[in-house]
């Protein structure tokens, strides 16, 4: 395990263990970037490399102009106060070392956290203040789309995702080892969006309570064959087995997940009715009445989307329902972020992608005879979610220590956890789960409502 951990801190390695500022003037005729100083600020910009000083100008130069939110740069005994309002961030430079880093965007500034080239008594706040800044810098990158799609589609070439590559990114995060996930997640072992209908829930009972939304979605029986895309540790199959008494077969290609998802059913009482198998979606076959995807689409590649759903499609009795839950992007960020090389692509999930739901509704359209039948949005939920897991992952630091997750490990995945929770609470990201019919699934909703739900949602 310590070899897995030392490995993956170099940059671009997947996530294993391991003068005068310048105004702006708004329309409400408030200014925007005005900043203040402490003494000392001079010897900061004589201090570090030539490059590291000639860096720190042109970070300084770009945050000076925060349209929204404040920064507190703290260097030393100096304090640089840059912006107004909400949210309020306080980020503390450990060392010069920081300024290149910054010029490399999301992964750059994620890479020299887990280095310690900076600290912030709360990452949530540094990572929403950049969300809600970032909107300037979307619409320079949208202006240079298409230039950068020949370069997307050379390197959608170089990097399919084939089943190999596919074991190979899934390992590089599910297979860090599950007493990681042990110690961070509930007994139900969910590692998705909790459902949160009351105040006061465990996050046991928000994951039950979540687990109990995709059951009455599909409207679960006893004879019913479901089909789960994306097994987890077995979570959602135990309980379908378990409350609904349906067999349910569910696949995943991560190994520790396929011993685990094994092992929690036996042990559930329910292995006569979970059959758990370690195959590539691709490669299912047979005909079920319901299937359950959730938050497994992530990792399909953007690519493929049209080929997932196609083959949800045809494992679907044409009486059949799917229900998808999905961690969606806006699709005016898609086109940009789909191939990019940012922290999470190449740090957590590597290769992974976003759909939005634009997307998503053409490969239904095209690839598909399935209807959008329902469309519930799960994204105030994920930001509570994100924090419990944050919780506990700090709460068992001593713990994943001991199980040889060094601090620059724990330091990525804090900053993981940070910035999907900030994402979510900026509404950067959201989370949906999609009811899906086949041309004779019983439903009541009619499908052409909710297909024009989804279409307005998109």
């Amino acid at each position: 395990m310590r070899d897995r951990v030392e490995r993956s801190h170099a940059p671009g390695a997947a996530a294993r263990k391991r003068g005068a500022p310048s105004r702006r003037r708004g329309a409400s005729g408030r200014e925007r970037g005005a900043s203040s100083r402490t003494p000392g600020a001079s010897a900061l910009e004589r201090a570090g490399s030539s490059r590291e000083r000639a860096a720190r100008r042109i970070a300084l130069g770009v945050l000076e102009r925060l349209r929204a939110g404040q920064l507190t740069l703290v260097e030393g005994a100096s304090v640089l106060a840059l912006g107004s309002g909400s949210p309020r961030a306080v980020v503390h430079v450990r060392s010069p070392g920081l300024w290149p880093r910054l010029l490399s965007g999301s992964r750059g500034m994620a890479e020299a956290y887990t280095q310690g080239l900076w600290d912030s008594p709360d990452l949530v706040e540094v990572v929403r203040l950049a969300a809600r800044n970032v909107g300037t810098l979307d619409a320079w990158r949208r202006r240079l789309a298409p230039a950068r799609a020949a370069v997307q589609a050379l390197r959608g070439v170089r990097v399919r995702n084939t089943r190999a590559r596919s074991r190979s990114d899934i390992a590089a995060h599910y297979d860090l080892g599950n007493e990681l996930f042990e110690l961070m997640l509930d007994e139900t072992m969910s590692y998705s969006c909790a459902y949160f209908p009351r105040a006061g829930m465990s996050l046991a009972e928000a994951s039950t309570a979540k687990l109990e939304l995709v059951c009455n979605a599909l409207e679960l029986e006893q004879q019913d064959e479901v089909l789960e895309i994306g097994s987890g540790w077995g979570g959602f199959a135990i309980h379908a087995a378990r409350t609904r008494g349906c067999r349910v077969t569910t696949t995943t290609i991560s190994r520790e997940q396929y011993e685990s998802a094994r092992a929690r059913a036996r042990e559930a009482g329910v292995a006569d009715r979970v059959k758990v198998l370690c195959e590539d979606y691709r490669d299912l076959r047979g005909r079920y009445s319901k299937l359950a995807s959730i938050e497994m689409i992530e990792a399909v590649g953007w690519r493929d989307f049209g080929t997932f759903f196609a083959r949800c499609s045809s494992l679907l009795s044409q009486k059949g329902k799917m229900l998808l839950q999905a961690i969606v992007i806006d699709d005016r960020a898609y086109g940009v972020e789909k191939a990019s090389r940012s922290f999470m692509r190449t740090h957590i999930f590597p290769n992974g992608c976003l759909p939005s739901l634009d997307v998503i509704a053409r490969c239904l359209a095209r690839r598909t005879d399935m209807q959008a039948i329902a469309l519930t949005d799960l994204t105030p939920h994920y930001p509570e979610t994100l924090r419990r897991w944050r919780s506990n992952f700090e709460v068992a630091s001593g713990r994943l220590s001991e199980l040889g997750y060094d601090e620059p490990f724990r330091r990525l995945w804090r900053m993981y956890l940070a910035y999907c929770e900030a994402g979510f609470v900026e509404r950067r990201i959201g989370v949906v789960q999609l009811t899906l019919g086949k041309p004779r699934s019983r439903e009541t909703s009619p499908p052409q409502v909710a297909g024009a739900a989804l279409a307005a949602a998109a």
